[in-house]
């Protein structure tokens, strides 16, 4: 009993210290907001249209083609709805009478909705060196993820509250050869920070108010880079083509352990002591490269369609070894490489306005056996709609609206050693609002 006791500890730091990288690897929390004039047509044209500075992002080769200086703004506002279905779960608990371990239904709610609101901000600028080369600059959240279940979520076990951040600073140089062709050639600087909570399950005490927690912090600073190419064959033509290197992390942070079965001082007439402790720990995470291809065409003086496709290189992430005080860990993943496509179109209404639509969808990286209550994503098909502004040629206002929605998200967790589990289907669907105001000098 007291080396069961002892594995169920090991494995609960083992799965929470895990999810580290699990939810900031998640496709589907790779974050496209980083564009509204590019929301608006769901980003089918990244890297070929070039209209102001967000293409520092989507292209950098795009920046010389820009005929003067220019700075973007803005933020998209992501609204996420998640309903929880056909939930269950177990949890040992202590037979007093024979001290053996057994397994009783967890208690607890799924309420849902378990991501708050949040602004996704981003900035950039583009200034012209010459007739044919141009300096770029952008700050902007690649990755990003806030889930904050209920204190008393059924499926606390495998994760109470995640947040993970990754924020990316990048200067970039474009230089074009001709009116056909350009490459561009930027650096990126990414800070990284993330914190995850669990709570853990008490044999002697199969409740909410016995349970105990583990709480995991982390950061590290890493740099990546970008190539991006523009060819127009054309003058109505234009194809883009971006390279995002991966980006390596070495994290490094703390574990806290509060009140957990297993690690008090344990005697015989006490065998599951509660216990609290403390332990530094780091973890090697890499983020996958991505590439990134899109085309644009101008049909008329008013009509102008996009399409675009990406690669995303997940099965990288194979597996994780999180060294730590206590003993080394390695958790094997199963990530799988994934695509995302999207057809878009921009109808020039009059000097003033341009009017947006388009359609993404995104595959999933996560197969059913791997997703976990941190990661509950699946497929995903988005449409969107948006309109620029420019009531004078210095300053244009983009305003882009998206809904988005996954297919059915089956969840199935299960602690190997243990029994203990929770399983669910989830049902995500997302609103996003976003404002950019471009200003040219």
């Amino acid at each position: 009993m007291h080396n069961k006791i002892n594995k169920l500890t090991i494995a609960i730091a083992a799965a929470s210290a895990a999810l580290v990288s699990s939810q900031a690897m998640a496709g589907a929390f790779q974050l496209n907001e980083q564009s509204v004039s590019g929301q608006g047509s769901a980003f089918a044209g990244r890297t070929s249209n070039v209209s102001d500075a967000t293409i520092v992002f989507g292209n950098p080769a795009g920046m010389s083609f820009l005929d003067r200086a220019q700075l973007s703004a803005g933020a998209t506002y992501l609204d996420v709805n998640t309903d929880i279905k056909n939930a269950s779960g177990a949890q040992p608990v202590l037979n007093p009478s024979t001290g053996a371990l057994g397994l009783t239904s967890t208690a607890g709610s799924n309420d849902g909705d378990m991501v708050p609101g949040t602004a996704v901000p981003f900035g950039y600028y583009v200034h012209p060196l010459n007739d044919r080369m141009a300096f770029g600059f952008g700050v902007y959240a690649p990755f990003g993820q806030i889930t904050d279940y209920e204190s008393g979520f059924q499926g606390r076990y495998f994760g109470n509250r995640t947040e993970i951040q990754v924020i990316t600073a990048q200067p970039t140089l474009s230089y074009r050869f001709n009116d056909q062709f350009s490459v561009g050639v930027g650096v990126t600087y990414n800070m990284m920070e993330g914190q995850l909570d669990a709570r853990t399950p008490n044999p002697l005490n199969p409740t909410t108010a016995g349970d105990g927690s583990v709480k995991i912090d982390g950061d590290d600073e890493a740099w990546g880079y970008n190539i991006g190419l523009i060819y127009r064959p054309m003058p109505s033509t234009t194809l883009g083509l971006t390279y995002r290197s991966k980006v390596e992390y070495e994290l490094e942070g703390d574990a806290k352990f509060d009140n957990v079965v297993g690690i008090g001082s344990r005697s015989a007439a006490n065998p599951l002591a509660m216990g609290s402790l403390s332990s530094s720990g780091s973890l090697d995470l890499t983020l996958p490269e991505t590439i990134d291809f899109s085309i644009t065409h101008k049909l008329d003086d008013r009509w102008t369609v996009m399409a675009g496709a990406a690669f995303v290189r997940w099965s990288r992430f194979d597996k994780l070894i999180v060294e730590n005080e206590v003993m080394p860990i390695e958790e094997a993943q199963s990530y799988e490489n994934a695509w995302q496509f999207a057809v878009g179109a921009a109808y020039q209404l009059n000097p003033q306005w341009v009017l947006r639509s388009g359609l993404a969808v995104d595959e999933s990286p996560i197969p059913d056996d791997a997703r976990t209550v941190r990661v509950p994503s699946s497929d995903r098909t988005a449409v969107s709609f948006g309109a620029g502004w420019t009531p004078m040629p210095d300053m244009t206002i983009d305003l882009a609206y998206t809904y988005l929605w996954e297919d059915t998200a089956p969840v199935s967790q299960t602690d190997e050693e243990n029994g203990y589990r929770y399983q669910a289907d989830y049902e995500n669907s997302a609103h996003g609002f976003g404002a950019q105001l471009t200003y040219r000098f």
